[in-house]
């Protein structure tokens, strides 16, 4: 038996209107960064984690906004009008995706940055600690060392 072909490929327009959909609710550490680095206005990047994790290093630029508070405290951190990408620990789990729902019911426009904290630290992104703002090497399975960019 095979397995890739058991279940047929959609067709064209199943499968652009699934890839597309995917986009519109997800993007990468990667673009997240490039964004943030160019200063793309109207983008909050959100940190959904306690304060325990906001402490040990969070993205910097990024809004401290635990989960259980957005729904209060959403007006007073998030500009009108602005687009929102949630984070959180990472793949493993689901913390940025709750964020996106609480800011999705607020009526932000929201996406989920895949990988989370944990991939942006992988992909040696800068981070904020109690030290300043530092980097880790390139974890060479998630990112090549030469750039910050896959060309994906």
């Amino acid at each position: 038996m095979t397995y890739t072909f058991a279940v047929p490929a959609a067709d064209q327009v199943t499968a652009t209107t699934h890839f597309l959909a995917r986009l519109s609710f997800e993007t990468d550490v990667s673009d997240v960064y490039a964004d943030l680095t160019a200063g793309i206005p109207g983008l909050v990047v959100v940190d959904s984690r306690g304060t325990a994790a906001w402490t040990q290093g969070h993205l910097p630029g990024a809004v401290h906004l635990p989960t259980a508070e957005i729904a209060t405290l959403a007006a007073e951190a998030v500009p009108v009008g602005a687009t929102v990408v949630t984070y959180c620990w990472g793949p493993g789990c689901n913390g940025a995706t709750r964020a996106a729902l609480e800011f999705a019911r607020l009526g932000y426009p929201v996406k989920e940055m895949l990988g989370g904290y944990e991939y942006w630290v992988r992909e040696g992104l800068p981070v904020v600690t109690g030290t300043g703002l530092t980097r880790r090497s390139v974890d060479e399975l998630t990112a090549p060392r030469s750039t910050v960019s896959c060309d994906c």
